[in-house]
């Protein structure tokens, strides 16, 4: 187990990540099959429900594959799901070694592969490039630990901390570049998140409008206690074209609810408290949806809210170099805020990108 060539595993990382938001609720993965330190196989998840990794490179391994390497970014499956498990296949292409990066947290799955591999006497070796799987597959280890999708906040502010002037004007506080990123986060992630004061004031798409060929619009989940989403906006007017959830309270207007139903939007109704709708309800019935990751683009009271609940596992943070000014100019995090420094949540893992004048900082909770 000496001769473990790392440069195989980044592959086989690499090729995985080309699935990226495609594959929930199952991980991305990827698999390379390595003979004579030559690669004679890969092949990558593309999404659920269509052959998973390993079998892709076995195939395109085909007879090589007997006595060979298999280089893969999880677990092997041992279990049926829509697919059957791979483990077995593995084994009967005789494959002679299997060195996989990190456990599949699944309980369904959870070692068993790995047992199944060592029982039919292959060697294997775990924790190769563990850290850079699992934060690959980040969105999947939150969902199956705790039925909840993984939430990203994306902001963008001003150098002076605003989020729009005075007046509520907002358009546009980042460049075109950084605004593109956003699209590719949208084209990645199940779902964007906003509030009624958002849908208000800006009457977004909440789509994805890149130039490319693999473009998928994310569901949009509208946070609207009392159905004030307006008739004619456009929301309304595509949801028969795009997915949309709205969370309301229970004791929204009836007719509201028909109409709005009647337009192709799935009202779910919560309990609210105080006029507000508790996040964390949402995100439970999200997860129950089989929604695994959620882009949050609300408003300094939607963020605040998420913040203070500690629901927020990741960050897009774009700085703009302008100043604006104004007392009565909103902040990206709104509520009531903190009474001492020390009790600041802080950022970790932090990486700061430029897109020409913006800045981006990604951090982690």
């Amino acid at each position: 187990m000496d001769d473990i060539d790392i440069r195989f595993m980044y592959r086989a990382l690499e090729i995985a990540a080309k699935a990226t938001g495609r594959t929930n609720p199952n991980p991305m993965v990827g698999a390379v099959i390595v003979k004579n330190d030559e690669i004679v196989g890969e092949g990558f998840h593309h999404k659920a429900g269509t052959p998973h990794a390993e079998i892709h490179a076995l195939n395109a391994a085909g007879n090589n594959a007997f006595g060979a390497t298999m280089y893969v970014t999880l677990e092997p499956c041992s279990h049926y799901g829509k697919t059957p498990p791979c483990v077995e296949t593995v084994i009967k292409a005789g494959i002679k070694r299997v060195v996989i990066a990190t456990i599949d947290p699944n309980p369904r799955v959870t070692g068993k592969g790995l047992r199944k591999l060592e029982n039919a006497g292959i060697d294997t070796r775990v924790g190769v490039l563990e850290n850079e799987a699992v934060k690959l597959n980040e969105v999947f280890f939150k969902y199956i630990r705790k039925g909840m999708p993984y939430v990203a906040l994306k902001t963008a502010m001003t150098l002076d901390g605003k989020i729009a002037s005075f007046n509520g004007d907002s358009r546009w506080i980042t460049n075109e570049e950084s605004r593109n990123f956003v699209h590719r986060l949208r084209n990645t992630y199940d779902a964007v998140l906003v509030g009624i004061g958002t849908v208000l004031k800006d009457d977004p798409w909440l789509n994805t409008r890149l130039n490319c060929e693999d473009i998928k619009d994310p569901i949009r989940i509208i946070i609207d206690t009392n159905l004030d989403l307006p008739r004619e906006s456009r929301i309304s007017k595509t949801a028969l074209k795009q997915r949309t959830l709205v969370f309301c309270s229970h004791n929204a207007a009836e007719d509201r609810k028909q109409y709005l139903s009647s337009k192709g939007i799935k009202i779910i109704p919560v309990q609210a408290h105080a006029g507000l709708i508790e996040l964390e309800d949402v995100l439970k019935i999200l997860g129950k949806m089989e929604i695994c990751s959620v882009l949050v683009e609300g408003g300094g009271e939607i963020n605040a809210y998420l913040m203070q609940q500690h629901l927020v596992d990741k960050v897009y943070w774009f700085i703009a170099p302008k100043i604006i000014g104004g007392k009565e100019a909103p902040s990206p995090i709104g509520g009531k805020g903190i009474e001492l420094m020390d009790n600041a949540l802080e950022l970790k893992e932090i990486e700061i990108q430029r897109f020409h004048e913006d800045l981006m900082i990604i951090g982690y909770f």
